[in-house]
């Protein structure tokens, strides 16, 4: 079996070249215990190292020491390494269908079927193919953030309660949402969003609850949480070299396929399991956990119909693109068709989410061809 070198070359940003050798590359842009990092990555690499009929294994570059985020996808099609997370919001350019699904993801409220939607849009839709093969990467497996909340200094629970508030937003959707509510959206870093809260040039921000506990620890200095669910984050888990995935045996392939489900899986168990411990933990700490009020989730409701019907005229303008309304349909009815399959799914097991994602998206591909 052909393998690539992992020479000083490519470590330098150069070609590797074809050679006999054992280990492959991994990049990976966030620390190894983070979530994107240590589940699908940090694990993969340990269980393929064990996995003798694989006969693949992987090093992991991580926190951006091979190459940084941005540089991610230019490094996979470069061959400076074989295998890396791809979030493309930071190319929106050179991955502008993907960006459109992204903006989509705004009316999501289901993070596990959003992430396994995702996946079988990216590695069955041509469109969504074509565009990963363009910038030199083959697409083989997405993950979703959980679902977005108002994590606030004072409570939501109606669009009255929003007008005024100055409130972080990561952009796009996000903003129009906001501002149609009477808010004021904000554009900060969120490693500013703690400070601001505590100082007052912030009233609320919107974020995945993991923030809450974990790192940005905002459950320090806010006082509510409304679970109103506005939409996730998606990105690439999993993006190979063409070269690579095409030195591969057909065993391989499959072997390969079978780990990655399982890294999918891991991934969003582990942020589910997240989420639930941070919500938990605010309860604990005196945070108010709101529901929001019927006006505000219809309001919500609406803003998101009229939203998807915008989107494919927006996109074409503000992105460059031919119409995707059809890849927005798609991506909705395999959304709807993932939390149907994951209704008789035991959604705390990564074997049996993984094999569910192994029977209806990696058994369906034709491996003789995929990725050609």
């Amino acid at each position: 079996m052909k393998h690539l070198a992992i020479s000083a070359l490519a470590l330098t940003g150069l070609v590797a070249t074809p050679a006999q050798a054992d280990t492959y590359i991994a990049t990976n842009w966030l620390a190894p215990v983070h979530i994107l990092n240590e589940q699908p990555y940090q694990r993969l690499a340990e269980d393929l190292a064990g996995d003798e009929a694989a006969n693949i294994t992987f090093e992991v570059y991580s926190s951006g020491s091979l190459v940084p985020a941005k540089a991610t996808m230019q490094g996979i099609r470069d061959n400076v390494a074989q295998l890396g997370v791809v979030y493309p919001g930071y190319t929106p350019s050179e991955l502008p269908v993907n960006n459109v699904l992204n903006d989509l993801v705004f009316t999501s409220d289901d993070a596990l079927a959003s992430a396994l939607a995702y996946t079988e849009i990216g590695v069955m839709n041509e469109r969504v193919q074509g565009e990963w093969r363009k910038n030199g990467g083959i697409f083989l497996g997405g993950y979703s953030t959980p679902v977005y909340y108002f994590i606030c200094m004072e409570p939501i629970r109606t669009p009255e309660d929003a007008k005024g508030k100055k409130i972080r937003t990561a952009g796009g959707a996000q903003t129009n949402w906001v501002e149609s509510l009477g808010g004021v959206p904000v554009s900060v870093p969120i490693g500013d969003v703690y400070s601001g809260l505590s100082r007052g040039s912030l009233d609320c921000t919107m974020s995945d609850p993991t923030n809450l506990d974990k790192g940005n620890k905002f459950w320090e200095v806010a006082k509510s949480v409304t679970t109103l669910p506005m939409g996730v984050v998606m990105g690439a888990t999993y993006v190979v070299n063409p070269d690579f995935w095409n030195g591969l045996s057909g065993d391989q392939h499959k072997a390969l396929l079978d780990h990655l489900a399982l890294g999918v899986a891991r991934t969003q168990i582990t942020y589910a399991a997240d989420v639930s411990a941070a919500m938990q933990g605010s309860r604990e700490r005196g945070l108010e956990i709101v529901e929001p009020d019927a006006s505000l989730s219809d309001a919500l409701a609406s803003f998101q119909s009229n939203f998807v019907a915008d989107l494919p005229q927006k996109s074409m303008a503000d992105r460059g693109i031919e119409d995707p309304a059809a890849l927005i349909e798609a991506f909705l009815a395999s959304q709807k068709a993932w939390k149907q399959r994951l209704e008789g799914i035991d959604r705390e097991d990564p074997e049996a989410v993984a094999q569910l994602i192994r029977d209806e998206i990696y058994g369906k591909l034709d491996l003789a061809s995929f990725g050609k």
